[in-house]
């Protein structure tokens, strides 16, 4: 046999060795010191891509977490960078994201929405179903209406999409809560950046990213308390946050008042 053949059977048999052993397979993660490198080495070849968004490009570490959590998803790395959006330094998931990772991950039908109500009325509202695989029964989402968004201050805020686009928006926020409820697993317990802009008044910057204003984190900000006193201050307090006793409450606490003094 020349050297040539014999070099080639070496080279096979030593390809092969690895499943005759049954070796395991080394896999991304921080769960030893061979996934630890395989995930950075990974990560540094994403990193030096122009193609994925700016927040990973030369960031090795959050190249590292997008690999992370796309393999605890089952979802393409590229897909959580592009769909991974940060929202007042808060990751979060696009609601369309949300929505295609349940309808691939095998275990459920498609979602589909149903809308219910008159159109553009507070009782104008849709819900999300999907049925699970395994079992076959229909799994059915919370009522989402345009009542519940303007008691929740969605509706009103400032460049709301709930008033140019309800239709997308109704769905999109039965779809993110149908799979909070019921393939929370996939949402990772991070909210989607639609919800986090209704709670904040949060603009989109160019780059695709959301900042808040100043404004809405104030009215965030806890009232001042008097460190002497313990009482709140009056200039931080809305009036209708103020517990005011009725006329029947106000009777009887002059009543305990004076039983007190008398005694």
């Amino acid at each position: 046999m020349n050297t040539v053949s014999t070099n080639l059977n070496e080279m096979r048999t030593q390809a092969q060795r690895p499943r005759e052993a049954n070796l395991p397979e080394i896999t991304m993660g921080y769960g030893s010191l061979q996934s630890f490198e395989l995930l950075q080495r990974a990560a540094k070849s994403l990193a030096s891509s122009t193609l994925v968004p700016k927040e990973y490009q030369g960031n090795i570490p959050n190249c590292m977490i997008a690999l992370n959590m796309s393999s605890r998803i089952g979802a393409d790395p590229l897909m959580v960078m592009q769909n991974l959006v940060i929202v007042h330094g808060r990751p979060t998931w696009s609601s369309q994201f949300l929505i295609a990772t349940v309808n691939t991950c095998g275990r459920f039908t498609a979602i589909r929405f149903e809308f219910f109500g008159e159109t553009s009325s507070d009782g104008w509202g849709c819900r999300a179903w999907a049925i699970e695989k395994g079992t076959g029964e229909k799994l059915v989402g919370t009522d989402i209406t345009i009542g519940i968004a303007k008691k929740e201050g969605w509706y009103g805020k400032n460049g709301s999409k709930w008033q140019s686009i309800p239709q997308q928006m109704l769905m999109y926020r039965a779809g993110s809560w149908w799979t909070r409820a019921y393939a929370p697993e996939l949402s990772m317990g991070l909210h989607t950046a639609e919800e986090i802009a209704d709670v904040f008044e949060a603009e989109q910057s160019e780059d695709g990213t959301f900042q808040v204003t100043t404004d809405s984190l104030r009215a965030k900000e806890p009232a001042q308390v008097d460190e002497s006193t313990g009482e709140i201050l009056e200039e931080n307090v809305q009036k209708s946050d103020l517990w005011e006793p009725s006329a029947e409450e106000q009777e009887k606490i002059k009543q305990r008042e004076l039983a007190e003094g008398k005694s």
